[in-house]
């Protein structure tokens, strides 16, 4: 039997700028950084990244995937980052058994590279990019409630020291991005802030109070307001779905003048 993995849901920041010493993500690269160090060094990383929505579950099951620099307009040196770390050809196919034998249609990836969901947070968490990783893709969908259970099925792996991050962001409103930061907007930002918090790390909520919170996420407090759209909150519904228990630890940090949260849930060691 594998020990438990552990399991981290971050906040990315914004493009590649966390690589790019932008003042205003000093506090995610600071968090990242420590982050890294701190952690047990994991055998294997399995990223469910925010950019990237598939019909069905997929897996990147290459070798030595490529980068893919899936952003546009800024500076040169950003499209030169690298980030050499091998695939894990073996894991996907655990990871897709897994989803199969759990109900899920999952397929394997050959030819997909690693997203900046992948490479600019794992920079700043395991530098050296000499841990084999696979990314695993959300559903189109976008249903709370199948993310969830695509956590749960990776509860069969049989795979020790096992690290498995959902790279988003706990709020993601571009427009709000760039405007102003008002006293109404950093108190909207905060009310959905305090409710994922408390959803994620109460011990009084039992596991399907929380399981129902998180599944009806777009009734809380300014919701629709941090997600106008749900692909950067939903991975992690799956690392809740994994976990499935109140998460360990909850550091808050200010990323280009918003709250956002990172949650983790600590293995077996």
């Amino acid at each position: 039997m594998a020990n438990k993995p552990d399991i981290l849901y971050i906040s990315h920041g914004g493009g590649p700028l966390p690589l790019l010493g932008d003042p205003a993500h000093s506090e995610l690269v600071t968090q990242l950084s420590s982050l890294g160090k701190r952690l047990r060094r994991p055998s294997a990383i399995i990223v469910v990244s925010a950019h990237w929505e598939a019909p069905v579950a997929a897996v990147t099951s290459g070798a030595q995937p490529p980068l893919i620099y899936d952003y546009s307009g800024f500076p040169p040196e950003s499209y030169e980052i690298q980030y050499p770390a091998p695939g894990a050809p073996g894991l996907a196919t655990q990871v897709s058994q897994a989803l199969s034998q759990a109900g899920l249609d999952a397929v394997q990836d050959a030819e997909r590279g690693f997203d900046h969901g992948l490479f600019v947070p794992l920079k700043l968490l395991y530098p050296e990019a000499d841990i084999p990783c696979i990314q695993l893709s959300l559903l189109k969908s976008l249903d709370p409630a199948t993310h969830i259970a695509l956590g749960r099925a990776l509860q069969s792996l049989e795979w020790d020291n096992l690290l498995v991050i959902g790279s988003g962001f706990s709020f993601h409103n571009m427009k709000a991005f760039f405007e102003p930061v008002t006293a109404q907007s950093d108190a909207r930002n905060k009310a959905f802030e305090d409710w994922l918090t408390d959803t994620l790390i109460n011990p009084a909520l039992s596991e399907t109070e929380r399981s129902g919170r998180l599944v009806d996420w777009s009734t809380a407090p300014e919701a629709r307001y941090c997600h106008p759209r749900e692909e950067h909150l939903l991975p992690l519904h799956l690392c809740y779905g994994l976990a499935q228990r109140p998460a360990d630890e909850h550091e808050s940090i200010r990323v280009l003048g918003k709250r956002a949260g990172m949650f983790y849930w600590r293995g077996e060691h």
